[in-house]
């Protein structure tokens, strides 16, 4: 099936304001990407790398792009921009070592391809999901406008990509919030297979950004000086009146999706009409016409970057495969933090749980200037349980900042606030809703200090839990999404004194941070607590009360039925608030195990899969000689959480818990 919406022109050049060597270097730059390619393609079919993902004849929007750009200013590329590589000049053994899997590349082994971001280059990689690096630009230009640098940053995608939510999301973020933002969408024709009349409707990508108020080019992707001159005309009129930019480069993927996936699924006439609109055959000639380019230079210019490709070569090829340790490899998943515990002062009040959260939130913003909190509805309002009430006079708009209702691409702006070196709490207005967001917090937030050593300096509130007759889309207690993926750390307090250090810590930590608020406790529970900052350190229990007869196990809202049932049967327990689940205090819990050999471990949640069925399994693993009894387990039905009210009461465990405690103890 032929694209529909190509006009395939010959190419113009325009030269004003270019002299003979600018035109030269462009050049330069132009065909080293394509070289590169070529020889990629002979290395990948002597199986010396595994795959490849071709960018022949797209390099002009890749080098085009990046040349009108500073070199401080951040790129987000695709899989098909080795010219923005190539263009901020990266040793090529570098690059070369990336796509073989070598400590010289920039993911020790763990990434393939262009999956990587480097902070010295201002570069930041994809990941396969395409859509979310969009709204990672937003979070980045957003850290420039926050901090009155006049920067552009410039994201790339494809015309598929487009009809992925994150695009509408960050687009429609970018343009509310006036983000110095260029949406470089090029346009090849084909999403793999599948041809761009069946992808979208509209005549161009670029009408698409009427919708969102935002400003829209259409420009020759196959023509260096029109991209390079569009840009830095774009550029610079972005720098000096912030807003974001829709930019649709129409050119045509001349191979396969990636090489193995071939390109029979293309009209032979397209690919001929396309083949004759070639970036570098044709720039190649009309440099040649205008006597710029000898046919003896050009010989010169190929000679001397295929040298430097072979050279670069020889480097990867004579670096060792690389190999690792255990203890390596668990080492990287989550960034070391030097943390230094602030101890609580004695001057205390009593407050409230969802006082607490709202101190911690105040304090933090007072210590750390480079904080930001996001969420629907948390400035004026104050947010749907008033815990940040009063911010937006204290600490103004740009810190305390409404958001569209888009959890994925507010999420994915944390990110590349992160990047740019602020630190951001983004309030979940329930935690249920984290579904709408689930990808950029399990495969960027999680992976990125994994991946490529970049921290994520980022903490999601998530009001959580049942008892509040609010239903099966605003009750859910869903930590065991987050606790099953490495790299995300989970907090879960119980108590206003360890909501506000814990939170603190959150803040100060350097790793993503999803942090459990109980909305049946924000005010129904009261305790003393200090009223300056302080902090608690992660990974550290709390012993509620101490027995001999059985080990009781829970976190948030499980750990007052728990402490209820204690009291009222005067049953002498080990109750262990866990307070943090990832990471998950094991050394508080076997000590207890041992010395009671009894253990009930209770949650809200449901059980299959979950929190409770981990400590079970590791309990039974560790300490099975100790054990009196098979370690009980309890939570609620395996249902959806119904909304009327002697639902929720049937569909909780607190009916259940006195008598699975004393089944136990009479084991």
């Amino acid at each position: 099936m032929e694209s529909q919406n190509f006009n395939i022109e010959p190419l113009v050049y325009n030269r004003t304001n270019y002299t003979d060597i600018q035109l030269v270097n462009l050049y330069k730059s132009l065909i080293k990407p394509r070289l590169i390619e070529e020889k990629m393609l002979v290395l990948l079919r002597q199986g010396k790398i595994s795959k490849w993902f071709s960018g022949y004849g797209q390099e002009a929007i890749a080098v085009g792009v990046t040349k009108a750009l500073n070199f401080d200013e951040y790129i987000l590329p695709m899989h098909r921009n080795l010219g923005v590589f190539t263009s901020r000049e990266i040793p090529l053994h570098r690059l070369f070592s990336q796509w073989q899997g070598k400590m010289g590349g920039f993911t020790k082994g763990r990434d393939r391809s262009f999956h990587f971001g480097t902070q010295q280059y201002k570069i930041i990689g994809m990941i396969s999901h395409l859509g979310p690096q969009l709204g990672v630009a937003n979070g980045i230009a957003l850290g420039h406008l926050l901090k009155n640098e006049q920067n552009v940053t410039a994201v790339f995608t494809g015309e598929g990509a487009t009809s992925e939510g994150d695009f509408h999301e960050a687009l429609n973020i970018a343009s509310v919030w006036n983000l110095p933002v260029l949406f470089c969408v090029e346009n090849n024709g084909y999403g793999l297979s599948t041809p761009e009349n069946q992808q979208y409707k509209c005549k161009n990508i670029a009408d698409k950004g009427i919708g969102y108020g935002m400003e829209n080019y259409i420009i020759d992707g196959n023509n260096i000086l029109e991209v390079h001159s569009k840009i830095t005309e774009i550029a610079n009129s972005v720098r000096e009146n912030p807003r974001p930019v829709l930019i649709e480069f129409k050119t045509f993927r001349m191979r396969g999706h990636e090489e193995a996936s071939g390109t029979k699924y293309v009209p032979a006439n397209l690919l001929e009409q396309w083949a004759s609109k070639d970036p570098i055959d044709n720039f190649q000639a009309f440099l040649k016409k205008e006597n710029i380019l000898s046919e003896e230079m050009d010989l010169l210019i190929k000679e001397e970057i295929n040298i430097e490709i072979n050279d670069n070569l020889t480097i990867a090829f004579n670096e060792n495969e690389i190999s690792s340790t255990k203890n390596i490899e668990l080492a990287d998943v989550y960034k070391h933090v030097n943390f230094i515990e602030t101890k609580p002062s004695t001057n205390k009040s009593n407050i409230r749980f969802v006082d607490a959260i709202s101190q911690s939130l105040e304090q933090s913003l007072d210590k750390y200037k480079n904080l930001i909190i996001m969420g629907q509805d948390i400035a004026s309002y104050g947010g749907v349980f008033k815990i940040t009430e009063g911010f937006l006079d204290k600490f103004g708009k740009d810190r305390i900042r409404n958001t569209p209702i888009c959890e994925s691409g507010i999420i994915e702006a944390a990110y590349g606030l992160s990047i740019n070196n602020f630190k951001s709490v983004v309030e979940l207005q329930f935690s249920d809703f984290i579904s709408s967001g689930f990808n950029p917090v399990v495969n960027l937030l999680a992976k990125s200090y994994y991946r490529w050593g970049q921290q994520a300096s980022v903490v999601l509130r998530m009001p959580c839990g049942a008892g509040v007759g609010a239903g099966p889309f605003h009750s859910q207690t869903n930590e065991a999404w987050f606790t099953k993926t490495p790299g995300l750390k989970v907090v879960y307090p119980a108590f206003p004194f360890d909501a506000k250090g814990l939170l603190a810590t959150a803040i100060e930590d350097e790793n993503p941070v999803l942090f459990f608020e109980h909305k049946a406790l924000y005010r129904s529970v009261y305790q003393d607590v200090p009223n300056d900052y302080y902090t608690i350190p992660f990974g550290k229990a709390s012993l509620i009360t101490e027995g001999f007869d059985i080990t009781i196990i829970s976190y948030g809202a499980g750990v007052h039925w728990a402490l209820n049932v204690i009291e009222k049967h005067y049953i002498s327990a080990d109750l262990i608030d866990l307070r943090t689940l990832q990471p998950l205090d094991l050394e508080t819990i076997y000590r207890s195990v041992k010395k009671t050999g009894k253990v009930l471990v209770l949650q809200e949640d449901t059980l299959f899969g979950s929190l409770a069925s981990e400590i079970s399994a590791l309990i039974h693993e560790n300490c099975f000689t100790y054990l009196d009894a098979p370690v009980a387990r309890v939570g609620s039905l395996e249902t959806p959480i119904p909304f009327a009210k002697n639902l929720e009461k049937l569909y909780l465990p607190v009916d259940r818990l006195y008598d699975e405690i004393m089944k136990l103890l009479s084991f």
